[in-house]
């Protein structure tokens, strides 16, 4: 086994980094000493605003756009990858990454359109698994993947089938990665958040003093999370005392639905 993971400062890979759990995460990471490279979609100030943040912790910080969808885009962003961490780090490897960019779709099964399942399936599945593939050749052996899952596939609420669905495959496709990829010391690992108060679908569960004190009526720890409950769990799984961890669901939503 190969194992080449580098020298501090090690550098993190964010999808979705510039809000919500990803930026949190993010800014969890710099926290710890690692620097971050975070993509966004379509909210340049938001990127900007969190590479500003992450830069006032003492890190390097960069803010890349990529489409998660868009798995014919991938080649190239990996090519920007590349340059952004010659011209920032003088390196040609990062060592963590951390698939977070999704959106939500709430729809009973009799109203699911054919186009909203595909939109879920392609950021949620397929961009996960093709721009893993593609980044590859860009992570340190002995590096570290963290796909998010969520508790919806474990628990069942009415609304929630198909993204429930497509996240129950990345737990299975996260023991996948890591049987391949344990030969270059690759953990791979999924964490599960359970219901979360941010602007995810446009703030469903924040918004709703109703659907939160449901939440948190079947929730042990009484109450609805934020992001600060679960970025520094995600970033705290990349760390080296966790080497030997992988494969492994871990659910982090203050015992929801127990």
């Amino acid at each position: 086994m190969s194992i080449e993971l580098t020298a501090s400062p090690r550098i993190a890979l964010v999808t979705g980094g510039s809000r919500g759990l990803g930026r949190s995460t993010a800014i969890n990471l710099a926290r710890r000493g690692v620097d971050v490279v975070i993509t966004y979609h379509t909210n340049r100030a938001e990127a900007d605003s969190a590479v500003a943040e992450m830069t006032t912790l003492g890190r390097k910080a960069v803010a890349l756009q990529l489409d998660g969808r868009a798995t014919s885009s991938f080649a190239g962003f990996a090519e920007t990858l590349r340059v952004a961490l010659r011209d920032n780090w003088g390196r040609d490897r990062f060592d963590y990454l951390v698939n977070n960019a999704g959106t939500a779709l709430y729809a009973l099964i009799t109203e699911t359109t054919e186009a909203q399942m595909d939109e879920i399936y392609a950021i949620h599945f397929k961009g996960v698994f093709f721009l893993t593939q593609t980044l590859l050749p860009l992570l340190s052996d002995g590096g570290r993947i963290v796909n998010i899952s969520s508790g919806l596939a474990r628990n069942t609420y009415p609304g929630s089938s198909v993204y429930g669905s497509m996240k129950a495959a990345i737990e299975t496709l996260t023991r996948y990665m890591a049987k391949e990829l344990g030969p270059r010391g690759i953990t791979v690992n999924v964490v599960a958040p359970g219901a979360v108060a941010t602007d995810f679908g446009g703030g469903r569960i924040r918004n709703s003093p109703e659907m939160q004190k449901m939440l948190v009526g079947v929730t042990a720890l009484g109450r609805v999370a934020n992001a600060e409950d679960i970025g520094p769990m995600i970033a705290s799984l990349l760390d080296d005392a966790n080497h030997w961890v992988t494969a492994q669901r871990i659910e982090v939503s203050g015992g929801q639905g127990i």
